[in-house]
């Protein structure tokens, strides 16, 4: 659950203190004495911040109605300053974590990628109606994702059967197959996929029956109440 930071340089760093100052990063904080955290906010707000974070956690307020509550007046909402504030600890603790630690770079990397692949994969196989859902039930919404996420899985199984065979052919034909090999593959193909399935076309050399335009029926009645309509029928 931690996400991939781009364009961090655009991001604030916040001190803990006024008189907070680093030997290589400091620039990264902005001018000095400016960007600190109002840790005595925190510690004014620390009941307020556990009762409405234990709320959240056993389900008896929901995030979203949260939210609304917070922003309402915010600028005099001691509390959602507070978790600002907090929100601002954590995120700059983060973003040192992240451009200190090559290794956790690499390991957000590679799992951010996955879940895009998966998104991309998911997106074409839901390629009906150009992965919109018009209802505006939210029962049937629901059940669109949840469709379309059982075939995306669907489909991810039986590439891993195809993968899984072709390897047993490769190693019965002495073929050395690395891990490193396979975890290079992505369970996530098309190429062999058809979406709009098979159709057959021998009937395409059938001819079809002659046309007859003729139908019997009298349209003069029809006719005739046109021409009188239009004032082109005989005088009275």
């Amino acid at each position: 659950m931690m996400p991939r930071i781009r364009n961090w340089k655009e991001l604030t760093f916040y001190r803990p203190s006024k008189q907070s100052e680093y030997v290589h990063i400091d620039t990264l904080f902005g001018e000095p004495g400016k960007n600190t955290i109002d840790f005595d906010l925190i510690e004014s707000q620390f009941r307020h911040l556990m009762r409405v974070a234990v709320s959240v956690r056993e389900g008896t307020i929901s995030s979203s109605t949260l939210l609304k509550r917070l922003r309402s007046g915010s600028r005099k909402n001691a509390t959602y300053a507070a978790f600002r504030e907090v929100g601002r600890v954590i995120r700059t603790v983060q973003l040192l974590r992240y451009l200190s630690d090559a290794p956790l770079r690499r390991r957000v990397t590679a799992a951010t990628n996955k879940v895009e692949s998966f998104d991309r994969f998911s997106r074409w196989i839901g390629f009906g109606n150009r992965g919109v859902i018009a209802d505006n039930d939210p029962v049937e919404q629901e059940k669109a994702m949840k469709f379309n996420a059982l075939l995306t899985n669907a489909v991810i199984f039986h590439n891993a059967l195809d993968i899984a065979e072709i390897v047993r052919q490769l190693l019965e034909e002495g073929w050395e197959i690395d891990p490193e090999d396979l975890a290079a593959i992505s369970p996530y193909l098309t190429e062999h996929i058809n979406r709009f399935g098979e159709y057959s076309t021998h009937e395409l050399g059938i001819q079809p029956e002659a046309y007859d335009p003729k139908l019997d029926v009298d349209f003069t009645p029809l006719r005739e109440q046109d021409l009188t309509a239009a004032g082109l029928g005989q005088a009275a």
